[in-house]
């Protein structure tokens, strides 16, 4: 079943709209602010329901919020250094809020903008298709976009599908991804240390202090960041100094592919992440602090969650040799990103 109510207007008077999509045990809140995944209810082994996504309750709290909980993070997720690129001859200056780096694209973030709505069901199962517009030069990039990312829950298989799709009007960055923070065993119910991961990558981007690639793309195997085999996040997160990086999915990504999977051993729930797009940013929340309260009035500390952020490599349009991430009229962005639930 797909439900729509008007919660609250936001301070420019625009209608913010909750959408609930409900199917088996299954239930996701999506907010038209930012295409936010809100709440994700999901059984656990004992048929025990729970929030699995770290937010807030209310809608307001999202915005301009540096968590980036839950939104659709756009048109360019992830950090450009210096803020800038060139891009056929010309040099685009963008919105530094990371230092001197531009992060999920400054203050032009497409998470903090009002999309337009459509729910819609699909052979039974419930979804909505969020739009946006975003105009030339907002944020520093060029061309015009027009951008869709659509939810569609199946509740027998236990999969939540998000499909991207963009057009552009000229030559431009784009690079979306969902910046859900998982906890399994249930949103403030502590850390993600415990909670067992497993990467279908060999290979990550090399970054700096400041989480810039430095333009090698290196192996996995005998770091840190080798998760081809299911452990604890917390077993290597101090040696890795913290997960905020960049994993190259092995294969080629014009499919539909496995990219990672998570089991909390405490309440059974397991997540299998799949992926049309060629890398995977896997965060652990490293710079949260305490200091935010989420829902129910729990704080969120270090490592109250992590993010699976499938999308093309940070700083991108710098870096030659990466995965091209600059779509235009003759190469529309399209993109699927499946999160599938089941217990053990």
């Amino acid at each position: 079943m797909v439900h729509v109510q008007k919660i609250a207007e936001s301070p420019k008077g625009e209608d913010l709209f909750k959408v609930i999509l409900e199917s088996g045990p299954y239930t996701v809140h999506i907010l038209n602010l930012g295409a936010t995944i809100q709440s994700l209810i999901v059984p656990d082994r004992d048929g025990k329901k729970r929030d699995v996504v770290l937010g807030f309750e209310n809608p307001f709290e999202y915005i301009g919020h540096s968590a980036y909980f839950g939104q659709v993070v756009g048109r360019f997720a992830n950090r450009i250094k210096d803020a800038t690129f060139t891009l056929n001859n010309r040099t685009y200056h963008l919105d530094a809020n990371d230092g001197k780096n531009s992060l999920h694209s400054g203050s032009a973030n497409w998470g903090w903008r009002i999309w337009a709505i459509e729910p819609f069901e699909w052979e039974g199962n419930p979804g909505v298709v969020l739009s946006i517009t975003s105009k030339a030069g907002e944020g520093g990039f060029p061309g015009n976009v027009t951008a869709t990312a659509s939810y569609l829950l199946d509740g027998k298989s236990g999969q939540l599908r998000l499909e991207y799709e963009a057009t552009a009007s000229e030559e431009t960055p784009i690079n979306l991804t969902n910046h859900s923070y998982f906890n399994l065993a249930g949103a403030g119910s502590g850390t993600i240390l415990n909670h067992d991961v497993q990467l279908f990558c060999d290979r990550y981007v090399q970054v700096d202090d400041h989480a810039i690639p430095s333009g090698k793309v290196l192996s996995v195997e005998k770091t840190p960041f080798d998760f081809r085999k299911p452990k604890a996040v917390g077993l290597e997160i101090e040696a890795a100094g913290g997960y905020d990086h960049c994993f190259v999915l092995s294969d080629d990504r014009s499919e539909l592919k496995p990219a990672a999977t998570v089991h909390d051993p405490s309440s059974g729930r397991m997540m299998e992440i799949f992926t049309t797009l060629p890398s995977l940013q896997f965060y652990t929340g490293n710079f949260l602090d305490g200091s935010t309260a989420g829902k129910g009035g729990v704080s969120y500390r270090k490592h109250a969650g992590m993010c699976f952020e499938t999308q093309y490599y940070p700083d991108s349009p710098n870096q030659a040799h990466f995965p091209n991430a600059i779509f235009g009229p003759d190469r529309p962005y399209r993109h699927a990103t499946v999160f599938a639930f089941s217990t053990k």
